[in-house]
């Protein structure tokens, strides 16, 4: 069993910066993309950034230049560092992990949200 927990999210000034974590607890698998999607009532869920196993990694263009993504592997934590937040940027984070198990089989799991609020 794979649990991902979230944390890092919260109300920030425009142009502040914030920090998301996402820990994956469990053994026996083997991770390959690590990645940070959100969502508003608005829109559908949208990939924000994500970082492979072998270090490859892809931004959505509204946050290209303001967020990095970095990942440890030895801790199976992925990071999202939000620099020059804007009140667009107000959204549910979701953590999502694509991994193999014991057996071969991938599957792809999600963590339970995050809130980002961008306001003054």
């Amino acid at each position: 069993q794979v649990q991902l927990v979230e944390s890092g999210g919260g109300l920030v000034q425009p142009g502040g910066p914030l920090r998301l974590s996402c820990a994956a607890s469990g053994s026996g698998f083997s991770i390959y993309v690590m990645g940070w999607y959100r969502q508003t009532p608005r829109k559908v869920r949208e990939l924000v950034a994500s970082i492979s196993s072998n270090g490859r990694i892809r931004y959505a263009d509204s946050v290209k230049g303001r967020f990095t993504i970095s990942r440890d592997n030895a801790k199976n934590t992925v990071y999202l560092e939000m620099n020059s937040l804007k009140p667009e940027d107000t959204a549910v984070y979701y953590c999502n992990v694509d991994l193999e198990n014991a057996l071969g089989q991938r599957y792809g799991y999600w963590g339970q949200g995050t809130q980002v609020t961008v306001s003054s």
